[in-house]
C-alpha cells in the first residue's frame, strides 16, 4: 500500500530509535546507560505538579481555546518580557503541544514548493523534514566548530537565492551545545533582511547557558517583523512529557498557525497548560539548582573526552549535549566510524547515544549528560574499555 509522497521525505528519528532500543536491553536486565536522551533527568518541580493536580480537582479537564488559554498568553507575555526584554501582546503568541509543534506550524504556514530554507549544519534532526514535508527544499549551511558553530559566512551568503524564503537559528543547539556570539547573529540577521527572509529562533534552551546570559535573537532589531521566537517549558521546566511549548511573533502568522492547529490538535492540554501557567509565573529557583549541576557535568564529560588520543570536543555553552569529533579515531584505524561506533557502544558496552549522521555530521556523536555525575564516570571507563 503506498503512502503519500511527502511522507517519503521524512526520515525516522535516530534518536527515537536508540532511546527505544535503550529500553528494551533495561527491560532484558542490561544495565544500560542512556546518553542518547534529549530531556532533563530531573523531575517537574513540585510547585508545576501541584497546579496540574490542582486544574484536575477544580474539572479543567476540557476543551480550551485552540491557541492556548488566557492565562497561559498572559503568563508567558510576562516571562518574555521578565526574562529575554521582548514585548508581545496575546494576538503575537500561540501555545502549541511542545515545540516540536510549534515549528511544524509554522513551517507548514510560511513554506511550500520551490521555497528553499536555510538549515546550519549540525542540525537538530527534525529540522529538515519540518522543512521538506512542506515540499520546500532544506538547503545546508555547515557551520565553524571552533566558533561556537556559528555559521560560514562565506557559504551562507553563495547558498541564498532568490528561492530562499527562511533561515533557522537554534542557539544553544542542539546537538552541539553551542552558543552563537552576538557579532554572529547580528551578522545572520543583516544577512536575513538583506534578502528579506523569515528567521525562526529555536530557543527551546535559552534557561540553560552556562558561561554568558541568554539573549533573545528578536532583541537584536526589534523592529523586524519576520522573526518568530519560539520557546518551551520541555527543557527548562523538565516538562517534556507535558508537551507544552508557544511562539511569539507577527500577529498574521499566529493567526495563521492558530487555524491550522484548530484542524490538527484542536488545543493543547488543558491540564498541561494549566501547570505551564506555574511554571512561568512561578518559584524560578529549581533552574539554577538544575543548570549548577548540568555544567558541573559539562565540564567533567568535556575534560575527559579530551583526554582521550583520537577525540577533539568543544566545550557547549548550553543545552545538556557535548558533541565530540571521532575523526583522530577514524584515521588511527580505532574505529571505522562515528555511526559504528556508536552501535558498538550500545552492543558492546550498553551506552545509548546518537550517530553525529543524524544531525548532518558524520563524524560526530552525540552524548547527552543529563544524567547522574556517577553515571556519566562509568559511561566514560566503558567508553574508554571498548576502546582499548
Amino acid at each position: 500500500m503506498k503512502t503519500a509522497q511527502r511522507i517519503d521525505r521524512i526520515q525516522p528519528s535516530i534518536t527515537l530509535e536508540m532511546t527505544s532500543k535503550a529500553a528494551e536491553l533495561r527491560k532484558s536486565g542490561v544495565d544500560v546507560i542512556n546518553l542518547s536522551v534529549g530531556e532533563p533527568d530531573f523531575d517537574t518541580p513540585q510547585n508545576i505538579k501541584e497546579a496540574a493536580y490542582l486544574a484536575i480537582k477544580e474539572g479543567k479537564t476540557k476543551y480550551t481555546a485552540g491557541s492556548g488559554i488566557p492565562e497561559l498568553k498572559d503568563a508567558i507575555i510576562k516571562k518574555l518580557d521578565r526574562d529575554n526584554n521582548l514585548k508581545f501582546n496575546k494576538e503575537e503568541i500561540i501555545v502549541s503541544c511542545g515545540g516540536k509543534h510549534t515549528l511544524y506550524n509554522a513551517c507548514q504556514v510560511l513554506f511550500e514548493k520551490s521555497d528553499e530554507v536555510i538549515i546550519f549544519s549540525p542540525y537538530w534532526v527534525s529540522f529538515p523534514d519540518f522543512v521538506a514535508v512542506t515540499g520546500a527544499r532544506p538547503n545546508i549551511v555547515p557551520t565553524v566548530p571552533e566558533k561556537r558553530y556559528e555559521p560560514n559566512f562565506n557559504m551562507l551568503k553563495k547558498a541564498i537565492s532568490d528561492k530562499t524564503k527562511g533561515i533557522i537559528i537554534n542557539s544553544p543547539s542542539n546537538p552541539t551545545g553551542g552558543v552563537w556570539s552576538d557579532e554572529a547573529i547580528k551578522e545572520t540577521l543583516e544577512i536575513a533582511k538583506k534578502y528579506n527572509l523569515w528567521v525562526f529562533s529555536d530557543e527551546c534552551y535559552e534557561r540553560l547557558t552556562y558561561d554568558q546570559d541568554f539573549r533573545s535573537i528578536a532583541t537584536y532589531d526589534k523592529e523586524n517583523e519576520k522573526i518568530l521566537t519560539f520557546q518551551s517549558c520541555s527543557k527548562t521546566y523538565s516538562m517534556t512529557g507535558w508537551r507544552i511549548g508557544y511562539t511569539a511573533g507577527n500577529s498574521k502568522i499566529i493567526k495563521a498557525m492558530s487555524k491550522l492547529q484548530s484542524q490538527s490538535t484542536s488545543c493543547p492540554t488543558s491540564i498541561s497548560q494549566y501547570a505551564a501557567v506555574e511554571a512561568l509565573s512561578g518559584n524560578q529557583s529549581e533552574i539554577e539548582k538544575m543548570k549548577k549541576k548540568f555544567k558541573k557535568r559539562r565540564d567533567y564529560m568535556v575534560k575527559e573526552l579530551n583526554r582521550i588520543d583520537g577525540v577533539s570536543c568543544e566545550n557547549p555553552g548550553g543545552a545538556f549535549y557535548v558533541f565530540p569529533c571521532l575523526k583522530g579515531l577514524i584515521k588511527s584505524n580505532k574505529i571505522s566510524s562515528a555511526w559504528d561506533f556508536c552501535f558498538d557502544l550500545l552492543e558492546k558496552q550498553s551506552i545509548a547515544s546518537v550517530p553525529g549522521q543524524s544531525f548532518g555530521a558524520e563524524n560526530n556523536i552525540r552524548f547527552s549528560y543529563a544524567i547522574s555525575s556517577e553515571r556519566l564516570k562509568l559511561a566514560i571507563q566503558r567508553i574508554k574499555k571498548l576502546l582499548n
